[in-house]
């Protein structure tokens, strides 16, 4: 069990390396809609890679933020009898959510979008706009944003497990807020 908490950290801190570098990628996307608009009204003149750039960016930011939201217990619960239970039933709530729902559904997801992805990188295919970027990297980001989510939620698993062995302790033992 050592091992798999010490592959649990690995992997909360790749997911953290992630969300901190995707954090800055929202400063870049306002600074491209700011200069978009700027260029728009002061030129009247606007480019649609620079839109499509954005939107990129915006799919990156949440796709690839996913596990580390995940980590930090950031996703919305909607059982409101959750924060109500004992630490125990949380985590038991939580390996069932994890191993019935959510590694199950990554894994489809990356199963069923790496083929596109593939395809979109062998054509070489692009935006059908004028001016439009290639379509690979965005497609990409669909099977690695699904992959960093599914192995945060693998090491959201191991250590409800060692929770419930005794040998760590439950993450995020901060009540669920309440609206």
């Amino acid at each position: 069990m050592k091992i798999l908490l010490a592959l649990a950290r690995a992997i909360d801190k790749l997911n953290e390396y992630a969300g901190r570098t995707v954090r800055w990628l929202v400063l870049i996307t306002v600074c491209i809609a700011a200069g978009n608009a700027v260029a728009l009204w002061l030129l009247s003149d606007s480019s649609n890679a620079w839109i499509e750039v954005q939107w990129y960016l915006f799919g990156a930011v949440f796709l690839l933020a996913a596990g580390d939201t995940l980590r930090h217990n950031g996703h919305v619960r909607v059982d409101v009898l959750y924060s109500c239970l004992p630490p125990r039933a949380r985590a038991w709530i939580d390996i069932v959510g994890s191993a019935l729902f959510l590694l199950p559904l990554c894994g489809l997801i990356i199963w069923l979008s790496w083929p596109g992805f593939v395809e979109s990188f062998v054509s070489g295919e692009r935006s059908p706009d004028a001016g439009g970027l290639l379509r690979w990297p965005v497609r990409l980001l669909i099977p690695l944003g699904f992959a960093l989510l599914a192995l945060q939620g693998g090491a959201e698993l191991i250590k409800r497990i060692a929770f419930l062995r005794g040998l760590a302790p439950l993450p995020h033992e901060r009540p669920v807020e309440q609206v």
